[in-house]
């Protein structure tokens, strides 16, 4: 570093103010210089040189986990397609389904189904017994109503009849 232009810390206010003016005055009648800040050499590299071509062989040598990572990529986009694939049909299917179409299949399926229940009916009727309780003589029937009801709560009533 320059020692004329450094100033030190701690210096005196009055000092501070001389060494900056005079920086200020230093500097004030000079240009201001402009430094390149990139430099481009356009000269042509000669064709053959005096160097002979040195082999350089490629030796790069990828680790197991990236080449597994590599393949299960691979495998997991184009199991992505297929299953995208998958659903593109079936929804292509659903969309194209009509009521004509949905009973055409379903028809035959009912049918059976109601045929089964049907012969399932006549077969259980067939096997139940018949039986038939006959009570003979004189039937009498008490009932006594008694007037005795009570009710408790305001806003779950409960309601307690006594009938007998």
């Amino acid at each position: 570093m320059d020692p004329l232009h450094h100033t030190q810390p701690g210096m005196p206010e009055s000092e501070a103010a001389a060494e900056a003016r005079r920086l200020l005055d230093d500097w004030a009648g000079k240009p201001v210089r402009h430094h390149p800040t990139a430099f481009r050499d356009d000269t042509q590299p000669p064709a053959i040189g005096t160097t002979p071509p040195v082999p350089q062989p490629d030796h790069r040598i990828v680790p197991a986990w990236a080449a597994g990572i590599a393949v299960a990529s691979i495998g997991v986009g184009a199991g992505s397609v297929g299953l995208g694939c998958c659903a593109w049909l079936v929804l292509q299917g659903l969309a194209s389904v009509t009521l004509a179409g949905v009973l055409m299949v379903t028809l035959p399926f009912a049918g059976v189904a109601m045929a089964a229940t049907a012969i399932g009916c006549a077969i259980s009727k067939a096997r139940s017994a018949d039986n038939h309780t006959v009570y003979e003589g004189p039937v009498s029937q008490h009932t006594e109503i008694h007037n005795n009801s009570t009710t408790r709560g305001m806003f779950f009533a409960r309601t307690r009849n006594d009938v007998r």
